[in-house]
């Protein structure tokens, strides 16, 4: 763990992180281009004098408690995020002491902005100090990852884990998840982030990732076996996965021509940050978005409309859904002068045709959870600027 990360005794934040580029990639072992936003989870950690754990959350009512010898398994509830992490813990031999664990935030849930693995980094970094135990930015991120795989069930990849741990201010993060190593690509001055939240979750979310996840796997492993170079979907090319096309179902050969793609958008988006190229930068979010929406299937009506909202107003160089999909936020690449123009007409429309009063923040990019904290342990109610 890199520097001081006690504000006050006994209190951890992580930011919440949006995907600029790069969706359904990195369990694959591709590319992608995330920045950690200003939205943050606390978590504060106390001793107990009674062998027991304790976790709670100023978000929900349930309240969790573990003597030291429990082994049980998920409970369905928010809890399971901690709780894996302590799992993962003991698994390495980190064994934290009694501890009350107790978090707070403004991260919205269910959103796409990853409220699950800011919880968890912020928890992780909570019980590793309680536990006089410390661990480098890339293996708490790891870790968090095995806590959602192996305890929560949810299929996720290294993604926001890793930028949560790791991003820088004003910049975003380039990822390479097969090797875990990043460089930070600085974010243009002349435009800004927006998020909108849709305020829509459809129920199909969490079942459908696991079924694109197991599809994508499927045309992988077609390509493995017939290609011997292949090591996983990161090391083949579009003539590859044309050439074993018959051999796998049509959803595989869709989802895997997205990621194919979405690697190479990634790359390419570097180029045109380093140029300033907004048009070309703003082309390739669309792009990204027509392939989630048509290869991997995980768009839906309000974010569709959204995004071809967006990008027919004026200012606006780009938009795409962010996040597993189904539902949550869209990211907009947005000129400077235009943006509260550009709020207000988004909104207008979107409540004219569905009836929702989207949320519009206006998000710079800020430091990770290893080199930032809450000021005076704090956590501001995060408002929608629009």
């Amino acid at each position: 763990m890199q520097g001081d990360r006690h504000d006050r005794a006994g209190e951890f934040t992580a930011p919440a992180r949006v995907n600029l580029l790069g969706e359904h990639t990195d369990y694959t072992g591709g590319f992608v281009l995330p920045m950690a936003i200003p939205f943050f989870t606390v978590a504060s950690i106390s001793p107990r004098n009674d062998a027991r754990y304790s976790f709670k959350s100023e978000l929900f009512q349930e309240l969790r408690e573990l003597s030291l010898a429990d082994r049980s398994t998920a409970a369905g509830d928010w809890s399971d995020y901690p709780v894996g992490v302590l799992r993962e813990l003991q698994a390495l031999g980190i064994g934290p002491p009694p501890f009350a664990l107790h978090l707070r935030g403004n991260v919205p849930i269910g959103s796409g902005l990853s409220s699950s693995a800011s919880a968890e980094v912020a928890s992780a970094m909570a019980m590793l100090a309680h536990a006089k135990a410390t661990l480098p930015a890339e293996q708490i991120a790891l870790l968090c990852q095995r806590a959602e795989n192996n305890f929560v069930h949810s299929p996720c990849g290294i993604m926001d884990q890793l930028v949560i741990t790791a991003a820088k201010a004003m910049h975003a993060l380039l990822l390479d998840t097969r090797t875990l190593g990043y460089e930070y690509v600085p974010l243009p001055q002349d435009v800004r982030i927006l998020v909108c939240n849709s305020m829509v979750k459809h129920s199909i979310a969490t079942g459908e990732y696991g079924v694109r996840r197991r599809e994508v796997e499927a045309g992988q492993k077609v390509l493995c076996e017939n290609i011997s170079r292949i090591s996983s979907l990161r090391d083949a090319t579009l003539d590859d996965l044309h050439a074993c096309r018959s051999q796998m179902s049509p959803e595989s050969f869709a989802r895997c021509r997205h990621i194919l793609t979405e690697n190479l958008r990634v790359l390419e988006a570097k180029e045109a940050m380093l140029c300033g190229d907004n048009v070309r930068f703003g082309k390739l979010m669309l792009a990204a978005h027509a392939s989630q929406r048509d290869d991997f299937a995980c768009s839906c009506p309000e974010i569709d409309f959204l995004v071809e909202t967006a990008a027919s107003l004026p200012g606006c160089f780009g938009a795409r859904m962010t996040g597993g999909g189904f539902g949550g936020c869209t990211v907009n690449l947005v000129a400077q002068e235009r943006v509260e123009s550009f709020a207000g007409e988004l909104k207008r429309h979107y409540h004219e045709n569905f009836g929702v009063l989207a949320e519009i923040y206006v998000c710079e990019a800020v430091d990770g959870a290893m080199v930032r904290n809450a000021p005076n342990g704090n956590v501001p109610k995060q408002e929608p600027q629009f």
